[in-house]
C-alpha cells in the first residue's frame, strides 16, 4: 500500500490499490473500483492525522463498557483501528462475539504439537458467519451515503448476513441474486425468512455477481459484496480479535479458506497497518486454501507464478486462464459451496497480502475437507464445509514442511455448522444413496471419520447389547 497519495484535506479516502494510478476520491462516494484504471479501492488513513493508540492493550479497557454497544461489538471495539466515520454513526447488531480456542485434538490430526492449534469460530455471529463483520461496516458507510438498497450476489452465507441487517436496523431493503441449485438451504432459509427479495438467476455464482453488479450501477442500488472496500474494514477485526485472544502476540500463520479472497485481503490489510503504526513487530505467514474444484488462486499462484510484484501484476497471466476456462466451459464444483467461485474478486488484494505476509496457497479435495470437519465437530466447533478448508490446509502444509510442528497456527473456521447440514448427515449417514448423492458425486469415496447411528430393533436386551458394543 506504501505511503497514501493524498489529494485531499480528509484524512479517510479512498484510494486505487495500482501504485501507478493511486487515484483518490472522497468516502462520500459509492464506488467498487477505480474510474481511471479499473483497479479495486482500499479505504486508506491518514494515520497521523488520527489518534490511534500507541498501545493495542488499550482496546482491552473497553471490556467494561458493557452498556456500551460499540464496545460490545468486536468490529467498533477497535473504531480507531477503522475510523472512516464517527462511532456514533456505526451500525452494530452486536456482531463479533467470537472466539479463539485452542484444538489439541485437531492439532493432532494436523500434524502440530499440543497448544499450537487455535480455531478462531466466526460461526457465533448473529447470521452465523464471519460476514457479519464486515456487514457492519458496509451498512455504516451505506447509512453514511443515504442509500435505500443493498444488494449483492451470494453462495449464502452473504445474502444471509445482509438481509439480516436490513431485517433488524430497517435502513434498507435487501436484494440478493443467487445462482441455481449453488446454495445450501440452512443459508437460503436465512435470506427467505429474514426478508429478502431474492432472485435466483440461471448461472453459478460468478454469473449472479456479473449481474448484480449491473444491476447495482442501473438502478443505484448500494453493493455490499466484498469487492466494496469498507466491507473489508469490517473483516480487519477478526484479526484483532485474533491477536487480542493471544494477548497481542502475532501468531506464526493465519490459515483461511479462498474463495471470493476478501477474508486474506482484509488480513493482509490489517496486519499491514499494523506493522506501519508500529502495533506489531513483525508480521505473521498466511496460507489461502483453495478447493480442488475451485482452484483459481492455487492455479495462478503456485503454478503460473502470478505475483503482486509490489504493485505491478502480470495481469495477461490471470486474463488468459480465465479464457481458458470459458473455453473449456468450467465451472466451480465442490461441496464447500462458500468457496465455490472460479473468479475472485479480491484476487489482486489477495495476491497483494501474500507479498505482504510471505503467503502460499495450496488446494485440499472434498473428501480431505470433510474429513477435517469431522475433526472439528468431534472436538464440539461445528462449522460449515468451506471452513474445514483451513484445517485440512495446514494438514497439508505441515506434512510438506512449509509449516513446523511447534509453530503457532490459528485457522479460521468461517461459518457455522448448520450453515449447510446437508453435508453434514450425508458425511455421517449410514445411507449409501444419500452419500453418493451428496458427497460422491464430488468424489468423496469415503468418510473416515464417519459416527454413524446404530440401528437396532425396539428391544431392551438389544439396545444394551447396542451400548455394550459400540458405547
Amino acid at each position: 500500500m506504501g505511503k497514501p497519495k493524498i489529494s485531499q484535506t480528509d484524512p479517510v479516502f479512498q484510494q486505487c490499490i495500482s501504485p501507478s494510478c493511486g487515484a483518490t476520491y472522497g468516502i462520500d462516494e459509492v464506488r467498487v473500483a477505480c474510474s481511471k484504471c479499473g483497479e479495486l479501492l482500499d479505504v486508506v488513513y491518514d494515520w497521523d492525522s488520527l489518534r490511534v493508540p500507541n498501545s493495542l492493550k488499550t482496546f482491552e479497557e473497553k471490556w467494561s463498557r458493557r452498556d456500551d454497544p460499540y464496545c460490545v461489538s468486536g468490529v467498533w471495539r477497535f473504531h480507531e483501528l477503522l475510523p472512516f466515520v464517527p462511532i456514533r454513526q456505526c451500525v452494530t447488531i452486536g456482531e463479533g462475539q467470537t472466539l479463539l480456542l485452542p484444538a489439541d485434538g485437531v492439532a493432532e490430526y494436523t500434524g502440530l504439537k499440543p497448544g499450537r492449534l487455535y480455531l478462531q469460530y466466526e460461526g457465533l455471529n448473529p447470521s452465523g458467519s464471519f460476514k457479519d463483520n464486515g456487514m457492519s461496516a458496509a451498512f455504516t458507510h451505506a447509512r453514511f451515503v443515504g442509500a435505500t438498497r443493498a444488494a449483492c450476489a451470494s453462495t449464502g452465507n452473504t445474502s444471509a448476513s445482509l438481509a439480516l441487517y436490513c431485517s433488524v436496523t430497517k435502513l434498507m431493503k435487501a436484494l440478493i441474486f443467487i445462482g441455481s441449485g449453488k446454495i445450501s438451504y440452512g443459508k437460503l432459509s436465512q435470506a427467505l425468512d429474514f426478508g429478502a427479495l431474492t432472485v435466483q438467476i440461471n448461472g453459478d455464482f460468478d454469473d449472479a455477481m456479473a449481474r448484480v453488479k449491473q444491476v447495482s450501477q442501473e438502478l443505484g442500488i448500494y453493493l455490499v459484496n466484498s469487492v466494496n472496500p469498507f466491507r473489508l474494514e469490517g473483516q480487519k477485526t477478526i484479526m484483532y480479535r485474533v491477536l487480542e485472544a493471544l494477548r497481542w502476540e502475532v501468531p506464526d500463520w493465519i490459515v483461511v479458506p479462498g474463495g471470493n479472497l476478501g477474508n486474506s485481503s482484509a488480513f493482509g490489510k490489517a496486519f499491514y497497518e499494523l506493522k506501519q503504526l508500529a502495533l506489531i513487530d513483525r508480521m505473521p505467514r498466511l496460507a489461502v486454501i483453495n478447493s480442488t474444484g475451485a482452484d483459481t488462486l492455487y492455479e495462478l499462484v503456485e503454478r503460473r507464478g502470478f505475483r503482486w510484484n509490489h504493485g505491478s501484476p502480470e495481469l495477461d497471466r490471470a486474463i488468459l486462464y480465465y479464457d481458458e476456462m470459458d473455453a473449456a466451459g468450467r465451472r466451480a464444483d465442490t461441496i464447500a459451496s462458500a468457496i465455490e467461485i472460479n473468479r475472485p474478486v479480491n484476487l489482486n488484494k489477495c495476491i497483494r497480502a501474500l507479498e505482504w505476509c510471505d503467503g502460499v496457497v495450496r488446494k485440499v479435495t472434498d473428501e480431505q475437507i470433510m474429513d477435517a470437519k469431522a475433526k472439528v465437530g468431534a472436538g464440539g466447533l461445528g462449522c460449515e464445509p468451506a471452513s474445514a478448508a483451513s484445517v485440512a490446509g495446514t494438514k497439508l502444509l505441515v506434512a510438506e514442511g512449509t509449516i513446523e510442528p511447534d509453530q503457532r497456527v490459528v485457522c479460521i473456521l468461517t461459518g457455522h455448522q448448520l450453515k449447510d447440514p446437508t453435508a453434514t448427515v450425508a458425511y455421517h449417514t449410514t445411507d449409501q444413496d444419500q452419500f453418493n448423492k451428496v458427497l460422491g458425486s464430488r468424489g468423496v469415496r469415503r468418510a473416515a471419520f464417519a459416527n454413524r447411528a446404530v440401528a437396532v430393533p425396539n428391544n431392551m436386551d438389544e439396545i444394551i447389547k447396542a451400548i455394550r458394543l459400540y458405547g
